[in-house]
């Protein structure tokens, strides 16, 4: 029984370790992955730059590491740029852990729209904010190729989820945390 545990424990850990970094990415990182995740959102989906453009705000984490073995763990830093600037006005991480069966290590990319200033709002004055628990994001699955209707996206927060070739995957951001960060 405790051999199992400490396994589990170990397992888990390595996980964490994997999937986060030792120390933040710079400002500058950040900000060059997030132009070419856009850049390839944009060129992959129809529709998705007039949603940007309908959006008040957009989170985007280039790359979301997962991990695990048993116990699994996902890091990921970004940037939020409100109204369609080209600059970056804050910097967030997203961390998750969960339970279950799974084993390997994947990255993906996770973008996320606020349709709504109150959306918006609510997002930068909670410390920690928790999808599921603080707000719900309907995550949208397309494929390459596919396209957006526009007109029936009526969700205050939207999320995309793309694996590197530019796919969608139908996964959820429940039980995420996102938080405040400073790049170096």
């Amino acid at each position: 029984m405790f051999r199992n545990l400490l396994c589990a424990c170990l397992a888990f850990a390595a996980a964490l370790a994997v999937s986060a970094p030792t120390r933040a990415a710079s400002a500058y990182d950040i900000d060059i992955g997030v132009d070419a995740t856009l850049d390839r959102f944009f060129a992959n989906v129809r529709g998705a730059r007039e949603l940007a453009n309908k959006s008040v705000g957009i989170l985007v984490f280039p790359s979301v590491v997962k991990a695990g073995f048993g116990f699994g763990g996902e890091y990921g830093e970004g940037a939020l740029r409100i109204s369609g600037q080209q600059r970056s006005v804050d910097y967030y991480n997203t961390v998750s852990a969960s339970v279950g069966f799974q084993l390997g290590i994947q990255e993906r990319s996770v973008i996320i729209m606020f349709m709504t200033h109150s959306a918006l709002e609510q997002f930068r004055r909670t410390a920690g904010w928790k999808i599921g628990a603080d707000a719900s994001v309907a995550v949208i699955t397309v494929g390459i190729g596919g396209s957006i209707d526009t007109n029936k996206i009526t969700s205050p927060v939207v999320g995309f989820i793309l694996d590197p070739k530019g796919l969608m995957y139908n996964l959820t951001l429940e039980g995420t945390k996102i938080s405040r960060i400073n790049p170096r």
